[in-house]
């Protein structure tokens, strides 16, 4: 989206990088994410949406992007790099339903948790997590499903895409006063499959912790998920500048853990994970591989 802009491809050579240092890496089975089609897409979004981001790619080699807002913007290859993004969340979907994997870890961008239902937004083109979360429901035929989500900024696009949906239960933390700067993004609104909580600037682990322990855990055990979905966004680290949060590393390693936990109960352990934000290189491979080794159980 410009040499300027800190989603980058950057981002995910920095989550190999860490993989390969901490020596991870040879563990994890690695697949090729395949397209998404766009039936897929229309699980969650509307027609026109789409038609936004697939109609309005600029030609290869052109000098000008085409701006969705002032934050997000396409290029020649925006198009394909966010239909791999989603069919990388729905061929995980697939796996662990299938029992090939355990669960998986997406790395993946452009990001999908601000995507909304009628428009991509905030460096979003489709929402990947709830066009997976749709998949394990429709075509699969779960009755309940959990979206966790510890991204610093509010998932607007998934809280609009299943605030009427009681078979999907979005549990969230975000930095207060951030962007997207939704009115009343949390459970104020009375909408009971919705916990997401505001937290204040500043705020580190111990407030997280509290946050998951007496907020998530209880609405997620009166879930009962058969599958969990992870938006995994690292900017709440005290190292990345898009927030002012204070998570460390061991910070995302117990929340995964946590998640883990309940997903062993209900749901015969099934996760997929897909990366969202996370803009501080070092910080972001540090963390992507806390939360992995976690989910991969590697001591």
């Amino acid at each position: 989206m410009g040499s300027w802009h800190p989603e980058s491809p950057a981002r995910l050579q920095a989550i190999d990088d860490q993989l390969i240092a901490s020596r991870i890496d040879i563990l994890l089975e690695h697949r090729e994410a395949p397209l998404a089609t766009v039936a897929m897409l229309e699980t969650v979004h509307t027609p026109q949406a789409i038609a936004l981001v697939a109609e309005n790619v600029p030609a290869e080699g052109a000098e000008h992007l085409y701006p969705i807002d002032p934050d997000t913007s396409l290029n020649a290859y925006s198009y394909t790099a966010a239909l791999r993004s989603a069919g990388a969340a729905v061929a995980a979907t697939d796996a662990v339903m299938a029992g090939e994997l355990d669960n998986a870890f997406c790395s993946i961008r452009p990001p999908g948790h601000h995507a909304t239902p009628g428009a991509p937004m905030g460096f979003c083109l489709f929402n990947n997590v709830a066009i997976a979360a749709h998949r394990a429901l429709e075509f699969h035929g779960l009755a309940r499903v959990a979206i966790v989500d510890f991204d610093v900024h509010h998932g607007n696009g998934t809280h609009d895409a299943f605030r009427d949906d009681p078979r999907v239960l979005m549990v969230s933390f975000f930095q207060d006063a951030l962007y997207p700067f939704c009115e009343d993004p949390g459970s104020k609104t009375g909408l009971h499959n919705m916990v997401n909580v505001a937290v204040p600037a500043f705020s580190g682990g111990e407030a997280v912790r509290k946050v998951v322990t007496e907020k998530w855990l209880p609405a997620l055990h009166a879930h009962q998920p058969q599958m969990l979905f992870i938006s995994a966004g690292f900017d709440a680290h005290r190292e990345d500048d898009l927030g002012q949060m204070g998570l460390v590393e061991a910070d995302y390693a117990w929340i995964t853990r946590q998640v883990m936990d309940i997903a062993r109960q209900y749901a015969q352990g099934r996760i997929v994970s897909c990366l969202e934000g996370g803009y501080n290189l070092s910080a972001l491979g540090r963390s992507v591989v806390a939360h992995l080794k976690v989910l991969a159980e590697i001591d």
